[in-house]
């Protein structure tokens, strides 16, 4: 048990937890399953719908949006951009708003972008929670101001902070201390955003993620830092002030880095296994991770017996795509699991034609 000699760490704090990124692994919790309001630690979630239409190709970091009447409505409270209803913002200024200022009427902005309305894209918040195992939270609205109802867990911002930093490109964002960008209708305004996640200014091994605050979820934090090979996520819900929530956040990243170390099992885009095909215009497929594979380990421990279990299937049949989920990787340490991570094709195969399936039939004829 990892976190078993952290039992007793006194946490000012309703709720926490510390998790390493790269294997899931709980270091540290504290009432983690706990339902709190999150404040603007729902921006999470936002951003990642967000970054994952950008990175699937659905919208681009340059496209321009449209600002509405309801994401310019001064019934928004709260941190805004100020944005006016007819004014045209890039997805990259709302996201710089988003992730540095904590703009509620970005997050109202960029949900209609997306999916053509804020209710909808609250359904799929929680459509995306759900999938990711996050049972401890129902969405409300993109932003994180009090509703009742509108509720989450550390377990689970743990899960979606997790989530979300896979995406390289987030951390141009959720990482940036100041940043200025233009508002208006005339494109004339400038902006000089700063962090309210002072965090990633004052720390070096700090680079997001996200804050929140509500006189209902008190402070909140969602942190990320990176010391050598390991990356932690520490979360804190219900502090009673910024300098409890910040101290007790960098306690727990402190307390895992002297700890705990990662083994690197297998680096990103390493080829695990072979799969071959059936059908198709590739004999064989390479089965790769798309992340670094790493083992937890406490420091100034022995290793223990580290193994890796390859589950994937000895022939598949064509079509495949690239990045299509053929199998998992397994680790195990001292017959405990320890990490588990997808492996997916490194390349399309289509349907093969009728004559190349003669041509490799003869093949394995005379040659295999």
């Amino acid at each position: 048990n990892l976190n078993a000699q952290a039992d007793n760490m006194d946490l000012n704090c309703k709720s926490a937890i510390l998790i390493d990124a790269s294997t899931g692994v709980i270091i540290v919790e504290k009432n983690a399953h706990d339902k709190l309001s999150p404040a603007s630690v729902t921006k999470i979630m936002t951003m990642l719908l967000i970054i994952e239409a950008i990175d699937s190709n659905k919208i681009s970091l340059d496209d321009k949006v449209t600002i509405s009447k309801e994401a310019a409505s001064n019934k928004i409270e709260g941190t805004k951009l100020l944005l006016e209803a007819g004014e045209v913002r890039t997805v990259k200024d709302l996201l710089y708003g988003i992730a540095v200022e904590s703009a509620n009427d970005g997050c109202i902005a960029m949900g209609e972008y997306i999916s053509g309305s804020e209710e909808h894209f609250v359904q799929l918040m929680n459509k995306r929670a759900k999938e990711l195992g996050m049972n401890d939270t129902t969405f409300k609205n993109p932003h994180g101001l009090h509703v009742d109802g509108h509720v989450t867990s550390a377990y689970d911002i743990g899960i979606m902070s997790r989530e979300l930093i896979k995406h390289e490109k987030i951390f141009d964002f959720i990482s940036k201390y100041m940043v200025t960008v233009n508002v208006g209708k005339k494109n004339d305004v400038k902006r000089e955003l700063v962090n309210k996640n002072k965090m990633v200014h004052f720390y070096k091994d700090i680079d997001g993620i996200k804050t929140g605050f509500t006189n209902e979820a008190m402070y909140c934090i969602s942190l990320t830092a990176k010391r050598s090979d390991l990356r932690l996520i520490s979360v804190i819900m219900g502090a009673s002030t910024i300098d409890t929530r910040n101290k007790e956040a960098r306690k727990l990243l402190d307390y895992g880095f002297a700890n705990y170390k990662n083994i690197n099992i297998a680096k990103a885009r390493d080829a695990i296994g072979e799969v071959n095909i059936s059908k198709g215009n590739h004999m064989k497929i390479n089965a790769v991770v798309t992340s670094d594979c790493n083992i937890l380990v406490p420091k100034g421990q022995d290793n223990g017996t580290l193994e890796k279990i390859i589950n994937i299937p000895k022939t598949l049949s064509a079509p495949i795509s690239k990045g299509q989920k053929v199998g998992q990787l397994v680790l195990y340490r001292n017959g405990t699991e320890a990490g588990n991570y997808p492996l997916y094709s490194d390349r399309d195969v289509t349907k093969s034609t009728f004559i190349n399936n003669i041509r490799k039939s003869f093949l394995y004829l005379f040659i295999y």
